[in-house]
């Protein structure tokens, strides 16, 4: 299963990334479509739950749903706004309407095959009001093969250890699919030790027109 092992060490990979700007970016397109502060939101694939916790406090109403328990272990002081549950967003069920479905850090591009896409646009629907919005982003078809993934070294540390991740991506030629093999090496401060793992995450990309069909039929 994805993000056992790497969710050791997810919050600290991430720790430069820009959440703040990107949950504002998140709320002006909210915005848009008048779903303001105050709005009841589904996130699908929350993660450790910083960018709910961040829409939370910025008055949404926010229910956060997370395949991963080693990933919700992480999730510590969320805003009282913010609600992070257990579940698998292909056949999650709660029983509220949403104002709008959100899914961010490419979440969608988990869902490697046509079944779980489908899913994932169906269970977004069922759970939305009338004229709700399902706002979501992804791998790009286009940038995929224009950027052509290539191998990636990623060193971090915090007080207690220090970590190289090497990340490998695998092109699966027409299938819209990257293997991407994480190789993650860690010491232990403490005791000097040193340990590793190696994690697959199978991501797929989508061209505009395959999302418009797909959301299309549901």
């Amino acid at each position: 299963m994805v993000f056992k092992d790497y969710s050791k060490i997810y919050n600290l990979l991430y720790a430069d990334k820009d959440y703040n700007n990107e949950s504002n970016y998140i709320v002006s397109l909210l915005n848009e479509f008048n779903i303001n502060s105050g709005s009841n939101i589904l996130e699908f694939g929350s993660g450790t739950g910083i960018h709910g916790d961040i829409l939370a406090k910025n008055g949404f109403l926010i229910h956060g749903v997370e395949v991963s328990k080693d990933m919700i272990n992480l999730s510590k002081n969320l805003n009282k706004n913010f609600k992070l549950n257990h579940g698998d967003i292909r056949n999650y069920v709660v029983d509220e309407k949403f104002d709008a479905v959100i899914s961010l850090f490419h979440v969608l591009s988990y869902q490697s095959t046509n079944k779980d896409v489908s899913l994932v646009f169906k269970n977004a629907y069922n759970h939305l009001k009338s004229e709700g919005l399902f706002l979501f982003d992804f791998w790009y078809t286009p940038a995929v093969y224009n950027l052509k993934p290539e191998t990636r070294i990623k060193s971090v540390s915090n007080d207690e250890i220090n970590a190289i991740r090497i990340a490998d991506p695998v092109v699966i030629e027409n299938k819209n699919l990257v293997d991407v093999n994480y190789n993650v090496f860690f010491k232990n401060k403490n005791d000097e030790k040193y340990s590793s793992f190696t994690e697959r995450h199978t991501m797929r990309h989508f061209s505009i027109p395959e999302i418009e069909y797909m959301s299309k039929t549901h």
